[in-house]
């Protein structure tokens, strides 16, 4: 394999690498953000009284759109205000979706970052550093994501009601005994990855625990179908297709919290333990990287 050193190309000084010419590539191709497998909604959409909009991105599943903003050069106070309003006036236009900010630019400072992250868990907002790489004729654009949407969750925040502490009396009020046997089996295979977990029985959810602490990469809720396994996991197509393939059914995905919901049945238990098995150490492994 023949190796090429690649040359690095500020976009900002460069008289053929524009803007407009990144924004070609991404609404060509959308996935090369590393957002997830998203499709084009729009471009230089026109905002009252405030400009253009780069582009909107959407996930076809999820619906959840994203506001794209693009800057050549270092980030600023005028790029972070627009891209704010952008996304708020999308929110506000469109309410029954979720939206998502995205700023995108080729140097993203750390005086950058420390304002961002003053809105970010209000506003959702993920930033994305891009780089030009030059190899022999051709150009590569490549995109990190420096800062990820943080989200205020229920899950891993005793703090909230929703986590108000209760005893396993509480659930074998609330819950059928064969429906409460299948969290304790779940239970029991979260504790076969990691011997120092121990259910958390909370009001609305059983959850885990690890030395006293919130450890929720999997938690629980009873349901009469069965138990409703939240399992903080990205969302992927490949995920998403192993689930649907070992027959396990899939309630959803949360986008707000970042997890699959899926109703597991006693005889799922049963059946296709070693799948489930799988799903957990990936979960694992993600709420531990």
């Amino acid at each position: 394999m023949k190796y090429l050193k690649p040359e690095k190309l500020l976009m900002k000084l460069h008289p053929e690498l524009s803007e407009k010419w990144v924004q070609e590539h991404i609404a060509n191709d959308p996935a090369i953000l590393g957002l997830g497998d998203l499709v084009l909604r729009d471009k230089e959409r026109i905002q009252p009284r405030a400009g253009r909009l780069d582009l909107l991105l959407q996930d076809p599943e999820s619906k959840r759109r994203y506001e794209v903003e693009i800057q050549l050069g270092s980030t600023d106070e005028a790029h972070i205000i627009r891209s704010i309003e952008y996304w708020d006036i999308e929110r506000k236009r469109y309410p029954q979706y979720d939206h998502c900010a995205v700023i995108i630019a080729e140097d993203i400072t750390s005086r950058f970052l420390n304002v961002i992250s003053l809105f970010n868990g209000t506003i959702p907002l993920v930033a994305i550093q891009m780089q030009a790489l030059k190899f022999g004729d051709g150009v590569a654009l490549i995109f990190t994501k420096v800062m990820d949407e943080l989200t205020r969750g229920v899950v891993d925040e005793d703090e909230d009601a929703e986590a108000a502490p209760t005893d396993r009396a509480y659930w074998e009020k609330k819950s059928a005994k064969p429906i409460l046997s299948v969290v304790d089996e779940l239970v029991e295979i979260a504790k076969g990855i990691d011997r120092n977990l121990e259910p958390k029985y909370n009001k609305f959810y059983i959850g885990l625990s690890r030395d006293t602490k919130a450890y929720n990469f999997v938690s629980f809720r009873t349901r009469r179908a069965g138990v409703y396994a939240e399992i903080k996991l990205p969302q992927s197509e490949d995920i998403t297709k192993r689930i649907e393939s070992a027959n396990i059914e899939l309630a959803d995905y949360d986008t707000r919290w970042g997890r699959y919901r899926l109703i597991i049945t006693p005889q799922d238990v049963r059946d296709k333990k070693e799948f489930i098995v799988e799903l957990f150490m990936l979960a694992y492994d993600n709420y531990n990287s």
